[in-house]
């Protein structure tokens, strides 16, 4: 039987407004242990992780906001997310704002050095988070996870160490793009990353932007972290979050996106973030993200072994 950790994060330093502290609660109350459950995984909840206490931290970009409670939240979940990479499960993190990426992307970048093989990132987000306490305009941290991660110069000692190991841009993949600072497109633009707006999509299909992706994580035996924003979705469909764009993912793309990875078997470590169960109309975006993970730990409507019946 697989094995399936959850660790609640309850952060919402990152994200400049309150209310993302209440969504491991949220997951919880719409049942997502009970779907996975009932999936035949081995479900432990590990209850909620603790931000470290930081005081020691300072920065010449004084417009960044809560930067010592996000110091801690980064410390505390590179360790976690470091260790729980190197044990028999998968584990899931429910958020929180996407700051907590800065600490669990990094802690299994961490370890996919020691495990021997190379760490691979889907992101899936309206927005890349690819800013730098630089180029930032608000000073919300939850938009700088993937810079930080990928070793972009200019940020101050988030983890109280210098970076075990940075991402390679290369093996980082954002899809449903459509909102992207001008500063922070540069970055993303050079970086390297393979980056697919929602005219993308429009033009091409979910299926064909991810499926060379995950066939290249596949052909080089990597491990793959996914990290799903409430904002991905289309907001008509998923009010609960704090940075709503118009034009999301709709629900069959979101679905398909989730049964695609199912298939691949390439899912090592996932984020569920920016669920603000404050904006949510009675729950439903917590129920539609609790659904997008059944589907994408193997709910389906039908069998899919063969075309007869």
């Amino acid at each position: 039987m697989k094995k399936l950790n959850l660790l609640g994060v309850p952060m919402e330093e990152g994200a400049g407004r309150r209310g993302c502290v209440m969504g491991p609660a949220s997951y919880r109350t719409a049942g997502l242990v009970e779907e996975l459950s009932a999936l035949d995984y081995e479900v432990t909840d590990l209850g909620d992780a603790r931000a470290n206490a930081v005081t020691d931290i300072q920065s010449d970009y004084t417009h960044l906001k809560f930067l010592p409670e996000v110091a801690g939240w980064t410390r505390s979940l590179h360790k976690r997310a470091f260790d729980l990479a190197t044990s028999d499960s998968i584990p899931i993190y429910m958020g929180g704002d996407h700051a907590l990426s800065l600490g669990t992307v990094t802690g299994h970048v961490a370890a996919s050095v020691e495990i021997g093989r190379p760490q691979y990132v889907l992101w899936l987000d309206a927005h890349s988070d690819f800013n730098t306490p630089a180029t930032s305009p608000s000073g919300n941290i939850h938009g700088m996870p993937m810079s930080f991660a990928c070793g972009i110069a200019g940020f101050p000692d988030l983890l109280g160490k210098p970076l075990p190991a940075a991402l390679d841009p290369k093996q980082l993949c954002f899809l449903g793009l459509r909102s992207v600072d001008q500063q922070e497109r540069q970055l993303l633009q050079a970086s390297g990353a393979l980056a697919y707006d929602m005219r993308a999509i429009d033009e091409n299909g979910v299926v064909s932007l991810l499926a060379p992706f995950l066939e290249e994580v596949a052909k080089n035996n990597g491990l793959l972290h996914v990290s799903l924003d409430v904002d991905f979705i289309e907001p008509s469909i998923a009010p609960a979050v704090g940075t709503t764009v118009p034009g999301g993912a709709t629900f069959r793309e979101a679905h398909l996106i989730m049964e695609m990875l199912y298939d691949s078997g390439l899912l090592t470590s996932l984020d569920l973030v920016e669920l603000n169960p404050f904006l949510d109309d009675r729950g439903r975006t917590a129920r539609l993200m609790v659904d997008l993970t059944a589907s994408l730990f193997g709910r389906r409507v039908l069998d899919r072994f063969t075309s007869s019946y």
